[in-house]
């Protein structure tokens, strides 16, 4: 069997164990990379104001986790939007892993001054805490919105259009902002753009829930699922675990990998009519049967039509081997789904 470059890291940070920084650690994504690093022994400080995340997502983790590992956990409740709060969360960091952000193209149009002070703000302040702390790394989440309309499938990182939407403006500026701090003070970076990422603890609620845990809940429920436009969009979902891989492949990487954007993803397209139905078969093989077809409305403003990765890249240049495709993705991540949403219920 072929060790992985993933696999090595892993190893490696048992070995050698690390002081991560973790932005938006109640989030989706920030929660599951602390279970992991938890889980790998490692140091970990979290940064949340719970704008989007939850303290109940921490919860979940410190049950996953052993009591020994969640003593190696130092939660800061502080805003990336105040600088005090990045320099604090800095001191003694060796690798930082920068989740925190307003997601959500609706939101973004709907409110770009917030999704603004957010995400370019409040990303210049970790970017200056980060280089003045001298952290050994510096990761930070980046979006496939970026390519806005470049029509060319698949999307290969040097080839970007214009901007559809304010959050994918703000996406873009934190790239720019990367280069100028890696040109201008020598420090660098990575960063990772993050193509439709689900899983679990990827909440269903509200207004900008993403698709996959937006269709299970109602599903579940028994009420209508609304597919924006005709469902031959398409978008390259990609599983949390994936992400993750990515992100500890990134914080560890020496020499020319640095100052990089990574396309993270499968390198698949799947349709919305076509994630419709495998949702369906799922939700049924865990003994929930929904019977309802989809309802179809108009396409959603901001939107991109088709959205795939060249993962070449990332491939190449830190080992990155995704391990499961959308399919495996969702028959991992339904049972957690099916049992969170029936508590509320």
């Amino acid at each position: 069997m072929t060790v992985t470059a993933y696999q090595t890291v892993k190893e490696m940070l048992i070995q050698s164990p690390k002081t991560w920084l973790i932005t938006g650690v109640a989030g989706f994504i920030g929660s599951n990379l602390l279970e992991t690093l938890l889980l790998l022994d490692q140091r970990v400080v979290g940064l949340d104001n719970f704008a989007t995340g939850f303290k109940h997502n921490l919860d979940e983790v410190q049950g996953l986790v052993s009591d020994e590992q969640w003593q190696r956990f130092t939660f800061i409740k502080g805003d990336i939007r105040q600088l005090a709060d990045c320099s604090k969360a800095c001191k003694g960091i060796d690798y930082v892993l920068h989740q925190a952000a307003l997601g959500s193209v609706p939101r973004s149009i709907a409110d770009p001054i917030n999704t603004n002070d957010t995400n370019i703000s409040g990303f210049l302040n970790m970017l200056v805490a980060a280089r003045d702390a001298q952290v050994t790394s510096f990761t930070y989440a980046a979006s496939s919105s970026t390519y806005g309309d470049h029509p060319a499938l698949p999307k290969v990182e040097a080839n970007i259009g214009k901007p559809l939407s304010p959050y994918a403006v703000t996406k873009y500026v934190n790239e720019l902002y990367a280069d100028v701090f890696a040109r201008t003070y020598g420090f660098n970076t990575i960063g990772l753009r993050y193509f439709n990422i689900f899983g679990k603890r990827q909440t269903p609620d509200g207004a900008y829930a993403a698709v996959i845990p937006k269709w299970t809940a109602a599903m579940i429920a028994g009420d209508d699922v609304f597919i924006n436009g005709d469902g031959d969009t398409s978008r390259d979902f990609n599983f949390i675990e994936n992400a993750v891989q990515a992100n500890i492949l990134a914080a560890t990487a020496n020499g020319d990998a640095k100052n990089q954007v990574y396309n993270v993803a499968v390198g698949g397209r799947t349709t919305l009519n076509t994630l419709f139905i495998a949702l369906k078969d799922n939700l049924a093989i865990n003994g929930v049967n929904y019977t309802q077809e989809a309802v179809y409305r108009d396409f959603r403003e901001g939107d991109v039509r088709h959205s795939q990765a060249d993962i070449s890249k990332i491939q190449k240049a830190l080992g990155y081997a995704p391990q499961f495709d959308i399919i495996q993705g969702i028959e991992k991540a339904m049972p957690w789904y099916v049992e969170s949403l029936n508590k509320k219920c």
